[in-house]
């Protein structure tokens, strides 16, 4: 296959659009970190803590749709830029919030400016990179924004024990000031300056009604929900009180394995794009495999009798770190099933799926806890507490692959009536490729 070139400013918009999808990870996390001094310093419960998390990635949620449409009608550009100005307002008030409600509201606007990102971003993808690099720069692009995991477990905890909650979230305001600087001087919504939005604003809403309706652009959504959900739940909130005050961990060694979780996204992620990129009809074969294997994962670590050994905790972490960059899965049937015209209200739409997950599952979390808590009188925060409140992870996410199965069945008989494409069970294809590999290797019945 011949390599297709890249030009230089394309890959200095990848560049801008990697820095601003960083950034936003940076403020989406660093609430896990701070989890333990939020509650010290609002004297919270464990579900009022959790209403920190769930809102912002509520509010995340909630305008996923919008910001799709609002990037089919304006550009990436512009709405990027938006989104960096909001983050760093966001996290100003979150600095100097003296209450949980004013905190709350803070992170609200750090949910709605992380959820200008990065469907923003995708597009800048789509619009600079020839369709067979799109899969893996859409990886590349997860992978290196999440790095931005790392900056709050390590950096963002050493300046919040240093500076305090103050300094070290007017420290992370100014990350998203960088960020912005950064969007303002690189990015270009498309090669020779032309403007990616739409006409107008009904041309948009009617390409996002378009692209709901595609049984691809659903099995997408529910792509994202399953694989996505249960690393974001474990890194933006109960992952750090888990290791630290369940399991009894040193800070250190905590924000140690929440930076393994974002290496092990980093080193699988472009494997995953490759696949996805050479076998398009069995990306679903994918997602299960990866479902299955966070479910054993974390099988291990919540039915292990007394504490969870370090390696089987790293285990667990490589299973979630594995499972973000699974969910880019979901984006790109939603490129492959939608024109590029409505890719931001249909990329918006499968966004929904994976924080739909999360804060659903970061709230039932937080409120189990509490339910444990008053009932035996026990700690809080203590193994036991933890190891029902993080089953209820099997009730979310089964149910959503019972639903990504059900789309998929629908989805590959659309397939098959409109285009003749007939995809069928995984071991049967794979016995026939066995089948010709070795008559290749015998030659046929015909060659000399």
């Amino acid at each position: 296959m011949t390599a297709v070139a890249v030009s230089p400013r394309a890959r200095l918009v990848f560049a801008g659009a990697v820095v601003a999808y960083l950034c936003a990870v940076l403020q989406r996390s660093t609430l896990g970190v701070a989890g333990v001094a939020a509650a010290d310093r609002f004297d919270a419960s464990a579900a009022a803590l959790s209403t920190l998390g769930v809102v912002q990635l509520l509010v995340y949620a909630l305008l996923q749709v919008p910001v799709g449409v609002l990037v089919d009608r304006f550009g990436p550009r512009a709405v990027m830029i938006t989104g960096a100005a909001l983050m760093m307002a966001g996290q100003v008030v979150v600095a100097f919030a003296p209450v949980l409600p004013v905190a709350v509201a803070g992170r609200m606007l750090v949910g709605a400016g992380d959820a200008t990102t990065f469907v923003a971003a995708l597009r800048l993808v789509n619009a600079w990179f020839p369709p067979a690099r799109v899969p893996v720069m859409s990886q590349w692009l997860g992978n290196l924004g999440q790095l931005g995991q790392v900056l709050s477990a390590i950096p963002f905890a050493l300046l919040l024990g240093l500076e305090g909650w103050t300094g070290a979230f007017l420290g992370v305001a100014g990350a998203s000031g960088v960020a912005l600087a950064v969007a303002v001087a690189t990015l270009s919504d498309a090669p020779g300056g032309a403007r990616a939005g739409s006409a107008d604003l009904r041309t948009a809403l009617g390409g996002l009604k378009a692209s709901v309706a595609r049984s691809g652009t659903r099995l997408g959504f529910w792509a994202h929900f399953v694989t996505q959900s249960s690393g974001v739940m474990f890194a933006l909130l109960w992952g750090y009180p888990f290791l630290v005050s369940a399991v009894g961990l040193p800070r250190p060694a905590a924000s140690a394995l929440l930076t393994v979780q974002v290496l092990a996204g980093f080193a699988v992620g472009p494997l995953l794009g490759s696949l996805t990129a050479r076998f398009p009809l069995r990306r679903s074969n994918l997602v299960i495999a990866i479902v299955t294997l966070l479910a054993v994962a974390w099988g291990l670590v919540l039915l292990w009798p007394g504490t969870p050994p370090v390696p089987l905790l790293v285990l667990l972490v490589i299973a979630l770190g594995i499972g973000g960059p699974a969910s880019q899965i979901g984006f790109d049937y939603a490129r492959t099933f939608n024109p590029s015209a409505g890719l931001g209200g249909a990329s918006g739409f499968v966004n929904v799926g994976g924080f739909t997950a999360s804060f659903t599952m970061m709230f039932l979390v937080g409120l189990l806890l509490d339910l444990q808590h008053a009932a035996t009188g026990a700690p809080l925060y203590s193994l036991g507490a933890f190891r029902v409140a993080l089953a209820v992870q099997y009730v979310v996410v089964g149910g959503g692959l019972l639903a990504f199965a059900l789309a998929r069945r629908r989805t590959r008989r659309e397939m098959r009536q409109r285009d003749g494409v007939v995809v069928g069970p995984l071991w049967l294809a794979m016995n026939a490729r066995v089948r010709d590999r070795r008559h290749s290797r015998r030659g046929g019945p015909d060659t000399p």
